[in-house]
């Protein structure tokens, strides 16, 4: 029994063994749900479920799904056209795709937690058998199945951009071969290549094809890694390449993705929620639905992702002590002390014996020490050179990952930021922390600024804890409404790629 069927049973109320194996259609007749299916036409009803009026709504309903980027073919749709199927036969088919197609709809054709193993974000929930019996009662099919699709405008404007690339259809793309990256002032074939691919997508005149990296090519290669997230350096590397290769095709399975992305989140994410996206290297905040603020965000290298998952803050510490982990401490912390012991002292650390005594740092021989017998516990002082910076903002969670200022703020000047070792490094965090207080009496901005100004570490506890989603989107809609295509910095868009283009149970 497969999880995801597990999941369609408990949302509509059902349990049971009696689900199909993956690939076993045999016993169940080929049902995606049929113990969903089976207790839904268990119903005492009037004659056959499916008229062939509501069939004829039902295929039109089917092939609707793919603007959400799901595929038709998925839900029984080549076998419900056939005009030799028995009643019997059709009632189970037909019963099984809506209900199939709801659930997919509703929360998504994949399980989050197997693209994305520490995801906890709710889902939507909604009495599916209850959507379909209102659905045929009121004759509305199509518009059943599409209510129970987000209504986030973040979703809505995906699927705008969706459909508009669809209706494109698919457009010959100047390819740019591999070879070294493409710097200012170079000439040759590859960069005649770049500049058609340029002028193609708007960027540099049409007529402009000099053949060399001059300033007008470099300028438009800066203007398209701006629009994707890339570092704006006017040349032309392995990330720049693939996306100016990235043709409307590519385009379609990036916002396919995407898509089912929004379609794994709860409705209401909350009535004053942050929301960080991690392939986008910002964090906002939102209130009532409305943007607040966005704040640009360091997150964890590819070694040390950033998980993705729904937490809520509680509290937040000005001027802390940094508890340096310890793995961080054994793998980062220790090389450095060895290439220059006089750091300890001079970033402020103090170093502890296991049973929480200050040792000397003066008094250990850091060359003699080595990551598997490092017999120490350190710490960093609040101070200008603290990693954690001015202030962390806490979630606890078993990732041990919170959102915190940092010392090395040139770091934001970079278009890819992923440079951490998990938590996220953020932006003006004094702001941050600013509007996560505002409905907690006591802290307005000239406490916490005489808070930051004494030095000393001090926590202050929300009122009402706030909700924060740290997400995964490599295609989002800014605030004017423009599309942009960002780069899947983590490489986790194949995954769900290839989970929506796998038929459900699991079949080739």
């Amino acid at each position: 029994m497969t999880r995801h069927l597990v999941l369609l049973l408990a949302l509509l109320g059902l349990s049971g063994p009696a689900l199909a194996s993956p690939g076993s259609g045999g016993s169940a007749q080929g049902l995606l749900a049929p113990e969903a299916t089976r207790a839904f036409l268990a119903r005492p009803a009037q004659g056959p479920v499916w008229t062939a009026d509501r069939l004829t709504s039902l295929l039109a309903a089917l092939d609707g799904l793919a603007r959400h980027g799901l595929d038709p073919a998925h839900y029984h749709r080549t076998e419900l056209g056939r005009a030799d199927l028995t009643v019997e036969r059709r009632d189970l088919l037909a019963t099984d795709a809506w209900l199939s197609a709801a659930a997919h709809l509703l929360y998504g054709k994949l399980d989050p937690r197997t693209v994305e193993p520490n995801w906890t974000a709710a889902r939507r929930e909604a009495d599916l058998a209850g959507a379909l019996t209102d659905a045929l009662k009121a004759g509305s099919i199509q518009a059943g199945l599409e209510q129970l699709a987000p209504s986030q405008p973040g979703y809505a404007a995906l699927l705008a951009e969706f459909a508009a690339l669809r209706a494109a259809g698919n457009e010959t793309v100047r390819q740019i071969p591999p070879g070294e990256a493409l710097k200012p002032g170079m000439t040759g074939d590859r960069v005649l290549a770049t500049q058609e691919r340029l002028a193609q997508l708007g960027l540099l005149a049409a007529d402009h094809r000099t053949g060399r990296m001059d300033e007008p090519t470099v300028a438009a290669i800066e203007t398209l890694q701006t629009m994707m997230g890339l570092d704006a350096d006017g040349t032309v590397g392995s990330a720049t390449r693939a996306a100016l290769n990235r043709g409307n095709e590519e385009r379609l399975q990036q916002l396919r993705v995407n898509l089912e992305r929004w379609r794994w989140l709860p409705a209401d994410l909350g009535r004053r929620h942050v929301r960080a996206n991690i392939a986008g290297f910002t964090l906002s905040t939102y209130e009532d639905g409305v943007l607040q603020r966005t704040h640009l965000t360091i997150v964890g290298k590819v070694v040390r992702k950033t998980p993705v998952f729904s937490d809520e803050i509680e509290y937040m510490v000005f001027n802390p002590w940094w508890e340096t982990p310890d793995n961080l401490a054994r793998a980062d912390k220790l090389p450095a002390f060895k290439r220059d012991p006089a750091s300890v002292d001079r970033l402020g650390f103090q170093v502890l014996d296991r049973t929480g005594q200050r040792v000397d740092a003066n008094t250990i021989d850091w060359a003699g020490l080595t990551a598997s017998t490092f017999p120490y516990r350190l710490r960093q002082a609040p101070g200008d050179q603290n990693a954690l910076g001015q202030v962390k903002i806490i979630f606890p969670n078993p990732y041990n990952v919170y959102i915190h200022d940092t010392p090395t703020r040139g770091l934001f000047a970079q278009q890819q930021r992923a440079f951490s070792s998990g938590c996220m490094r953020t932006q003006d965090p004094i702001g941050l922390a600013t509007w996560l207080l505002e409905e907690t009496p006591g802290w307005d901005r000239a406490r916490i600024d005489g808070t930051v100004r004494s030095g000393k570490e001090t926590r202050a506890t929300l009122k009402e804890r706030v909700p924060v989603h740290i997400l995964y989107f490599t295609v989002v809609a800014d605030q004017g409404g423009a599309i942009r295509y960002l780069d899947d910095v983590y490489g986790r868009d194949p995954a769900v790629r290839a989970g929506l283009d796998r038929p459900p149970g699991g079949g080739p």
